[in-house]
């Protein structure tokens, strides 16, 4: 057995099965306290690797692609503090990160483990029921039906339409992705025959956020419906993104809404004083060169 414990949590490997269980100190991402334990068998490792840096540097694991549904789910646009995968090292255990990525490597050459993409998923994806907020609603999932469910900072159009629910044979796809810019976070559900999709703001089928980079929990939500859903090879494609509506008067009402979720993020603990200070001035600037 070969482990190394460091505050961001613990991965330990067996030769068969790598086990790796997020640190108990408040500063681990939300998602994954909330994903918990996640035990990967060797033949979902595609590569690990010790990624040095300033201050230590990070344990890098890459599965199959195809093995599991969370990887799948936010396609590489998970990165720390919330990515399971990745394990931050401090700079005294710098060597132990490097001993454990080369007895990894050494054992999936041992065994010539396959590196082409897997047919069915090797992971189980997230444990249902489930449920995240962030942003504009609450996403739930029970491991039948998608309940989405409103928030005081969503719009006109999603609060007249109400609560929105459908069962998962209805659901086509589900897609996922963090805020960045001044664009949203989003968690999106396409429905069979739904049509095209709207902007987030205004998508019934869309939770979306502006503050919280990975809305919080939010990707294990699409990766707990994604791995109940047939493949994506059996699924027809996504339509086009929507054009981008936010201009002029957009752009003033969506600085206003996440100086609104700034604030609400503030109360509940969420965001530092110090982070809430320096996220406000900067939305304060956007306001005013819109």
């Amino acid at each position: 057995m070969t482990e190394i414990t460091v505050a961001d949590g613990s991965w330990a490997f067996s030769g068969e099965l790598l086990r790796i269980v997020p640190g108990s100190d408040k500063d681990v991402h939300a998602l994954r306290r909330t994903l918990g334990e996640v035990v990967i068998p060797l033949e979902a490792i595609a590569s690990v690797a010790f990624e040095p840096g300033r201050k230590g540097g990070h344990l890098r694991l890459r599965l199959r692609k195809g093995a599991d549904p969370l990887s799948d789910a936010v396609a590489g646009l998970l990165g720390p503090p919330a990515d399971p995968y990745r394990l931050a090292v401090p700079k005294g255990r710098t060597g132990a990160a490097e001993y454990f990525a080369d007895e990894v490597r050494d054992t999936l050459l041992v065994h010539q483990a396959p590196t082409s993409a897997c047919e069915d998923y090797l992971l189980p994806g997230p444990s249902v029921p489930i449920s995240a907020t962030a942003g504009d609603g609450t996403a739930l999932f029970d491991g039948e039906r998608v309940r989405l469910e409103w928030t005081g900072f969503a719009s006109s159009e999603k609060e007249k339409a109400g609560p929105q629910e459908f069962p998962l044979s209805e659901v086509a796809g589900v897609e996922w992705a963090p805020q960045s810019g001044m664009g949203y976070g989003t968690l999106r559900f396409r429905l069979k025959g739904g049509g095209p999709a709207l902007s987030p703001q205004k998508d019934v089928r869309c939770v979306s956020w502006g503050i919280q980079r990975y809305g919080g929990a939010t990707a294990l939500v699409a990766a707990a419906v994604l791995a109940r859903l047939p493949r994506a090879s059996e699924l027809p494609p996504p339509p086009p993104p929507p054009v981008p509506d936010v201009v002029h008067d957009d752009v003033h009402d969506a600085v206003l809404r996440r100086l609104a979720e700034l604030g609400e993020l503030h109360r509940s603990g969420v965001l530092t004083d110090e982070e809430f200070a320096a996220a406000k001035q900067a939305m304060i600037r956007r306001l005013q060169e819109s």
